[in-house]
């Protein structure tokens, strides 16, 4: 098991006001080795085509990613914040819901690296995403 503290997914889940909320992102479960969350596909996430726009996709993968990090570190000390992502759009979704399986591909001190697949209702492959998230000391920004 990777986590380093339990995975509470209602605790995930506790309303904040930060991005992933406004999108509608929820957490739906976890394994050993993996966190997943959802995301709607509405109007709010479309580009003009009427289908999913890439960087909401990127912002599912980095919700997911950068909390499956927050769960691997200490964050009385640390936190977690990306680095580095980047996303191939395999197949565009109208409708629905997006479902994003993340796993570890690395998981060291200062670094680490999530692949994160996103999948449509119909369980096809629709995004691949890696996410590099840096380990800093915790503090405030201004």
């Amino acid at each position: 098991m990777i986590w380093k503290k339990p995975v509470d997914i209602a605790l995930l889940n506790t309303p904040q006001d930060y991005m992933g909320s406004y999108l509608g992102i929820t957490f739906t479960g976890f394994t050993d080795n993996s966190l997943t969350a959802a995301m709607p596909v509405t109007p709010k996430v479309h580009q003009p085509y009427g289908i999913l726009h890439g960087g909401a996709s990127v912002v599912l993968a980095e919700t997911v990613g950068s909390y499956a990090s927050s769960l691997v570190v200490d964050t009385d000390q640390f936190m977690v914040v990306g680095l580095e992502v980047n996303a191939n759009h395999l197949k565009p979704v109208a409708s629905g819901t997006v479902h994003a399986t993340c796993t570890p591909l690395h998981l060291g001190s200062k670094t680490h690296v999530w692949d994160i697949r996103i999948y449509n209702d119909e369980q096809q492959l629709t995004c691949i995403s890696r996410l590099t998230v840096v380990i800093i000391e915790k503090r405030t920004f201004k």
